[in-house]
């Protein structure tokens, strides 16, 4: 055990291997079982997140998916801070959790976007980084009611912010990628926000068929 955490690169490692395993739990779909509501991934978006969640109308399973994909994202990098690890090792623990959620293990691969564990993470990063890109996100929700631009939207601000803040190193990196990713998750919806046909935050969907 004392050379586990002796040498800094296995230690990053293992660190990375669990958060990606606990970004592997996928809380909407645990929640919802939970709750006796339908698979989210088998109406509306059909993305397995507190959004969609929202949708079946069960306002407290929302809030209580929400919270747990923010925490699988915070609770790594909190950890890994405490251990007194380096900027590059907080840095990629942060992506494999949130890295988990996108392709969770559990879930054959079958993840959401992550928008709460990326919020999660940015806030175990700095908390301030974090509430100003969820001040980017609360805004834009308010204006337009649409959830998925309000993302977008957050993901182009939170490199920006921390470039701003802190200068650039690891976790500027990371927090790019992190936000292209987020970005690239909602094509989908990019076209439908294009189209005029994205739903807005609170409306319901009709079930769709399993994918």
């Amino acid at each position: 055990m004392d050379s586990l955490f002796s040498d800094p690169r296995l230690t990053t490692v293992v660190g990375a291997v669990l958060a990606y395993l606990i970004g592997s739990l996928s809380f909407a779909v645990i929640v919802s079982r939970l709750f006796g509501l339908s698979d989210p991934r088998t109406y509306g978006s059909g993305n397995p997140g507190a959004t969609n969640v929202l949708r079946s109308g069960n306002k407290a399973a929302a809030v209580l998916t929400l919270l747990f994909d923010a925490l699988k994202g915070y609770v790594p990098v909190w950890i890994a801070r405490q251990w007194g690890m380096d900027e590059l090792a907080v840095t990629v623990i942060g992506l494999a959790a949130f890295l988990g959620h996108l392709w969770p293990v559990f879930f054959r691969f079958e993840g959401g976007k992550g928008v709460a564990t990326a919020a999660g993470l940015l806030l175990a990063f700095h908390p301030s980084l974090g509430a100003s890109v969820l001040a980017v996100w609360l805004l834009m929700a308010i204006v337009f009611r649409y959830s998925s631009l309000a993302a977008l939207t957050a993901s182009i601000a939170a490199p920006l912010i921390h470039l701003w803040g802190w200068g650039f190193g690891p976790m500027t990196l990371g927090v790019t990628l992190m936000s292209g990713l987020l970005i690239w998750r909602h094509a989908a919806n990019i076209r439908k926000l294009l189209a005029g046909q994205e739903s807005k935050l609170g409306q319901k969907s009709a079930p769709t068929s399993p994918q």
